[in-house]
């Protein structure tokens, strides 16, 4: 009878500490953490693509004009 009795309150605490765990919120904080990671890279990417489509722009104008000078 004591080893039943110690049985079902190890299966009893294993069933409250399923219950009370953590896990779902650990996995919701993390997916918060990547999409706030991900819209980071995506926003900086953006800017950085912009500012490298401009200077080679500017470097593509300025070569013209050497080339013009040079003829």
């Amino acid at each position: 009878m004591n080893a039943l009795m110690v049985s079902l309150l190890t299966f009893w605490n294993d069933l409250k500490d399923r219950a009370n765990g953590e896990k779902g919120a650990t996995a919701t904080e993390y997916a918060l953490l990547i999409a706030f990671v991900a819209l980071v890279i995506i926003v900086g990417a953006g800017l950085f693509g912009t500012a490298l489509s401009n200077w080679f722009s500017d470097l593509a104008t300025n070569i013209g004009s050497w080339a013009k000078a040079a003829a």
